[in-house]
């Protein structure tokens, strides 16, 4: 399985390393090819480099690490490249606000999860994951001992959850799926089970189980 991490910032690059140092083979690739290359180059051998195109088309797994609303606009740039692939959702749609802290860009009420999966080209499968924690709990929290820490997940495609909850035990945490789609927005920013919302913290899966 080949998986392809679209965008390189804080979280999206702990999320590379964190994965190519559990023995996960990534496609890494930004708007700028030298700064793919760049952070392959720190990762090692595990890690490869490639423009944005041929990223998606050699991979099984794309990890859309963007802004919500350039997940939108690369949807529907490479709609025909992502049919059938799974795609992994850790997006957040927040913006700061005029107090100094966050505000959501959509209602209240609806989630980044559910409006991507409603874009997704035919045969393509939805998994919402990896945007659960900060990057420096990305860093500290990865293969805790001696129990591990969660990272949530939620999708309506047992198959392809599968396959992003082995991707999840391979970067350091344990998966913990939540449920359906409709669960997604409990675990964006605000949401009952985020580091940045009621959770607040990292969690072991046997804490998770009281609160899924």
């Amino acid at each position: 399985m080949n998986t392809a991490i679209i965008g390189l910032g804080n979280i999206d690059s702990q999320l590379a390393k964190n994965l190519t140092a559990g023995g996960e083979n990534v496609i890494v690739a930004d708007r700028t090819l030298a700064k793919a290359e760049k952070l392959a180059t720190e990762l090692g051998g595990k890690a490869t480099p490639m423009p944005v195109a041929d990223a998606i088309s050699k991979s099984d797994v794309v990890v859309l690490a963007i802004y919500f609303d350039a997940i939108k606009d690369l949807l529907a740039t490479y709609r025909g490249a992502l049919a059938g692939k799974v795609i992994v959702d850790p997006s957040n749609p927040i913006a700061p606000d005029e107090k100094g802290g966050f505000k959501k860009t959509i209602p209240a009420d609806q989630s980044s999860g559910q409006l991507i999966a409603a874009l997704l080209p035919e045969g393509a499968e939805l998994v919402k994951a990896f945007g659960t924690l900060g990057a420096v709990s990305l860093a500290s929290g990865v293969n805790r001992s001696p129990e591990r820490a969660v990272l949530f997940y939620a999708t309506d495609y047992p198959e392809a959850g599968s396959a992003v909850a082995r991707l999840i035990t391979a970067s350091g945490f344990s998966p913990v799926r939540v449920g359906g789609l409709d669960q997604s927005i409990r675990i964006e920013v605000g949401g009952d089970l985020h580091e940045f919302g009621k959770l607040g913290k990292l969690v072991s899966a046997q804490e998770a189980e009281a609160l899924v």
